[in-house]
């Protein structure tokens, strides 16, 4: 279980760091998404704050669980972009960053079911 912990966490991180270039930068396709979502910079900027945070609690094992969470909140948060408002393809891209929305909300619920132990509040019930 350790090993797959650490590979779903690596790939969520891993998705998570990568977009933020384009983020951080102003990549066109991100001014263009997040003005679609009528949010752009600061919606693009804080959006890039926050996967920046989850990336981090993801790969600190005293945090992974919290990380986890806030990872599945923030792709649950892309997929209902991109079913409400952009569209699976944006631009032309063939839904693959759709794709990576399912691979982080994927990869975090497994980290949540393999970590659930450590929710605050909630882990200590799942013992008793």
């Amino acid at each position: 279980m350790r090993i797959l912990s650490w590979a779903l966490r690596l790939a969520a991180a891993a998705i998570l760091l990568q977009t933020l270039f384009f983020k951080f930068t102003g990549a066109e396709e991100s001014v263009y998404i997040f003005s679609r979502l009528g949010v752009e910079p600061w919606g693009r900027y804080a959006s890039g704050g926050v996967e920046l945070v989850a990336a981090i609690l993801l790969l600190v094992p005293a945090t992974t669980v919290v990380g986890a969470i806030l990872c599945v909140g923030i792709a649950g948060g892309a997929l209902m972009s991109h079913l409400t408002v952009l569209g699976i393809d944006v631009r032309g891209d063939g839904g693959l960053l759709f794709g990576l929305a399912i691979a982080v909300l994927v990869s975090a619920l497994g980290v949540v079911a393999i970590h659930r132990r450590e929710i605050p509040w909630l882990g200590a019930l799942l013992d008793a």
